[in-house]
């Protein structure tokens, strides 16, 4: 178990999860596709959660029109890689946590490389390319991949559990077109609270997790609908 000094820090989550799951926190290692709108949000949760290595993947910099939104990117970073952002916060947030980050794009040849350490794949992204490339590498692992994405004032996401569950090619077999989509910084919050809550849950196994099902948040009406979702026997990625 984490040192007693550690173990204060959680005091208020383990009558919830238990020492066992605190444990299982710690032990837990994770990959977080995307240091933007999502990724700062997943990241802080599970940072702060205790879970033990953070493995998070981006290309891109700071920028002022990433402000709005992405929450572990301040004025003064402008100009810095996202990922040395990203890691200066979450360390300093948790010293107890181990924080690896990788400054380079997701590809076909990189991506599998990215996350062969990791239990779990966490999708932050905004480009249907790459999640279709982890989707890939999440079935031939066996291992969760954690969707989610957003737009304006809305957002969808889902866990899925490879050969159990519909896959991300199941659900969109086409990508929509690619274009940065407008977001509101609160959007990114709920859906990427969500996602890390789905994370939580799976590593300590409480709850019900949202397998078979899209979340969709609508933030305009401020209301939740869930779609019930089936695997597509002729799915191209995950049909057996």
């Amino acid at each position: 178990m984490p040192e007693y000094n550690e173990l204060t820090r959680y005091a208020r989550q383990i009558p919830v999860i238990g020492e066992d799951g605190q444990k299982k926190l710690k032990d837990a290692k994770v990959f977080i596709a995307g240091a933007g709108g999502l990724g700062t949000v997943i990241s802080t949760y599970l940072c702060l959660a205790g879970v033990g290595f953070i493995k998070v993947a981006d290309c891109d910099h700071v920028e002022e029109t990433d402000l709005n939104r992405q929450i572990l990117h301040w004025e003064a970073d402008i100009g810095k890689s996202k990922t040395d952002s990203i890691r200066e916060k979450l360390t300093k947030m948790n010293p107890h946590i181990n924080v690896e980050t990788l400054s380079e794009k997701i590809t076909m040849e990189s991506a599998d490389r990215m996350t062969n350490d990791c239990e779990l794949i966490i999708d932050a992204l905004d480009n249907y390319a790459a999640r279709y490339l982890l989707n890939r590498i999440a079935l031939n692992r066996r291992i969760p991949f954690f969707h989610g994405a957003v737009s304006a004032f809305s957002g969808q996401t889902t866990t899925i559990k490879p050969f159990s569950t519909p896959c991300l090619r199941c659900i969109f077999p086409d990508a929509p077109a690619e274009q940065p989509p407008p977001v509101i910084g609160t959007s990114c919050c709920f859906i990427g609270a969500i996602q890390a809550n789905e994370v939580i849950k799976y590593i300590c196994s409480k709850g019900e997790l949202l397998t078979g099902r899209l979340m969709l948040w609508d933030g305009m009406r401020g209301e939740v609908d869930f779609l019930d979702i089936e695997r597509n026997p002729s799915c191209p990625d995950c049909h057996q």
